[in-house]
């Protein structure tokens, strides 16, 4: 989500408290997740890391559909960022997940209820943390590109100087800001929100095929 976007979207970040939910925790006190790398088929030729998250507190995530975190989806061009970010634009429309909007990520922890998002970082790098307070550190890149659905908790820990990133959803969903929990009408709503039968990188291929469209899930989540 990006940072000047916080002003006008501060009206839309409240919400009704709901009974929340404890994710497991580990010894050293942060939240259990389970994290799977993979390489997607021959044809999508993109290494991959799915990461399946558990309700942690305020922060839903999402029960049935994990993180996917692509690992140099696309080449960097260090000379260039914008030629990048225009690459990961192209694909995005293409497959149905259309760019709204370059920046940074914000730094506190926040989910959004109402739409599915992609993140593409074309410059620089940083450190996010997904899943919400104590969840999942993941380092990315330039070329490196993060499927994320709707309430999953992320968060911006540090970043290097440049980093910037692009972002997609699926088409007619507009994000929200949340930083508390949903109520339960919310939290229905959400998860029953569509998204396209196409990867947002690979389109007729790669891992939201495999991982999101699984068996009875591919009828009621269609766009």
């Amino acid at each position: 989500m990006r940072p000047d976007a916080a002003a006008h979207r501060a009206g839309q970040a409240a919400g009704s408290l709901a009974h929340e939910a404890r994710a497991p925790r580990r010894r050293d006190g942060h939240a259990s997740h389970d994290s799977e790398r993979v390489r997607a088929s021959a044809g999508a030729g993109v290494e991959y890391q799915l990461l399946r998250l558990p309700p942690n507190g305020w922060v839903p995530n999402n029960r049935a559909l994990p993180v996917i975190v692509y690992r140099r989806a696309l080449l960097p061009d260090m000379a260039d960022p914008a030629s990048l970010a225009d690459a990961f634009d192209a694909r995005f429309a293409a497959h149905g997940w259309p760019p709204q909007w370059r920046d940074s990520v914000f730094d506190y922890h926040h989910f959004h209820s109402t739409a599915h998002e992609v993140l593409a970082v074309f410059a620089g790098r940083a450190e996010l943390i997904v899943g919400g307070p104590g969840g999942h550190a993941l380092r990315v890149s330039a070329g490196d590109a993060l499927l994320l659905p709707a309430g999953t908790g992320h968060c911006l820990v540090s970043r290097a100087p440049g980093f910037q990133v692009t972002a997609g959803y699926p088409a007619g969903q507009q994000w929200d800001i949340r930083r508390e929990a949903l109520t339960p009408e919310e939290a229905s709503a959400m998860e029953a929100l569509p998204f396209p039968r196409s990867d947002p990188l690979c389109g007729d291929h790669g891992p939201l095929l495999d991982h999101w469209l699984a068996g009875g899930e591919a009828s009621r989540r269609d766009l």
